[in-house]
């Protein structure tokens, strides 16, 4: 972070600015911008999510209802579709961002972090714990953020080497299909057993309820639903695993390209010694990246495509993440920051680079 201030009129040179003053004044410029969104949060707000559940309920039932005709190749094509929008948008837009409590503030419990429970195969409890707490508080600092390659995969040069990371291209490809699975299984922390950092009775007690959600899940969606299909059962049931198989491509996508891009950046544990908000700050925009499109990307993204801003605000309002950003940019252009951003493709590509880097020693 540039630490010099503009020369004073009678050419006197200026006062140098320490790192930790400029942190902190970043901090500031930072929380007046969240109180600005805060303040002016109110009913477009609370119709903007609304209107989004009412479409998400919509395109699920429409894609449920053709797929119980879907022995006509038409009607499997418009379910699986409508199937596969209805279950992005309950996972990006909704789940992810209600479980961040971004609509606590409404005080409705149909939306409230405390109440929703996701139609994804982790549950909402396992996941905020993971999520919430351990990610968004450590972001990429090796060692204690464990969304850092999720515990098998390294990306990071201070991550240490193992043989086994010779394979992680192949262990990324085979994880996005069904990446719901893999974060499932992911939260259960079972290397914190193996570490004395868990106890065997909670993971004992977190395995039963995520067998509990997954044999719910498994049930709906390929038990349920295709009996109800009758002599559709089969396409139905196919139909529904392409649903879910497309939701979880298309999450690992956005998830890996927020963090994962070549410029992003990692810490280290001795730098979060006596952090300051401003540092967190700091940290936070370094530790992330964006993906440059339209509001239709933006939306199936759960506005995760403002990656940058989620991770400065995260329990602010998704909807709002897009106003947000030319201001948070604005910031880290006076502060000299990277501001790391582009297309998907671009994003992608660099993701799949990083990969590709550290898995050799």
């Amino acid at each position: 972070m540039p630490t010099a201030a503009a020369a004073g009129a009678d050419g006197t040179p200026p006062p140098v600015a320490s790192h930790a003053d400029r942190a902190e004044q970043l901090g500031r410029e930072l929380d007046r911008l969240r109180d600005e969104i805060v303040a002016a949060r109110g009913p477009d707000d609370a119709r903007y999510i609304r209107t989004v559940i009412a479409v998400q309920r919509g395109c699920e039932a429409g894609g449920r209802l053709a797929l119980a005709v879907s022995l006509f190749p038409p009607a499997w094509a418009a379910g699986t579709a409508l199937l596969a929008v209805a279950k992005t948008l309950e996972n990006m837009e909704l789940g992810h961002n209600i479980l961040h409590g971004q609509w606590d503030w409404l005080g409705d419990p149909a939306v409230h972090s405390t109440t929703w429970e996701w139609d994804f195969a982790a549950p909402a409890d396992a996941w905020k714990r993971t999520h919430n707490h351990l990610h968004h508080t450590y972001t990429n600092v090796v060692g204690r953020d464990r969304d850092l390659g999720y515990t098998i995969l390294r990306m990071s040069p201070d991550q240490p080497w193992r043989p086994a990371h010779l394979l992680q291209p192949l262990y990324t490809a085979l994880l996005a299909p069904v990446f719901e699975w893999g974060i499932a299984l992911y939260d259960l922390e079972a290397e914190a057993v193996a570490q004395g950092r868990k106890s065997v009775r909670a993971f004992v007690r977190d395995a039963s309820g995520v067998t509990r959600k997954a044999v719910r899940q498994a049930a709906k969606d390929y038990v349920l639903f295709p009996l109800l299909a009758g002599p559709s059962a089969l396409p139905c049931l196919l139909g529904t695993l392409t649903a879910n198989g497309a939701r979880n491509i298309w999450a690992h996508t956005v998830i890996f390209c927020g963090h994962f891009p070549g410029d992003v950046q990692t810490f280290t544990e001795d730098q979060l010694d006596g952090e300051t908000r401003g540092e967190w700050y700091l940290r936070q925009i370094q530790g992330s990246a964006n993906i440059e499109g339209g509001p239709l990307l933006h939306l199936l993204t759960g506005n995760l495509s403002h990656q940058i801003e989620h991770h400065l605000f995260p329990d602010l309002p998704s909807n709002r993440y897009a106003q947000m950003a030319p201001r948070v940019r604005e910031i880290c252009d006076r502060y000299g920051l990277p501001y790391v951003t582009g297309p998907l493709w671009r994003q992608y590509a660099s993701m799949w680079s990083r990969v590709l880097r550290h898995a050799l020693p």
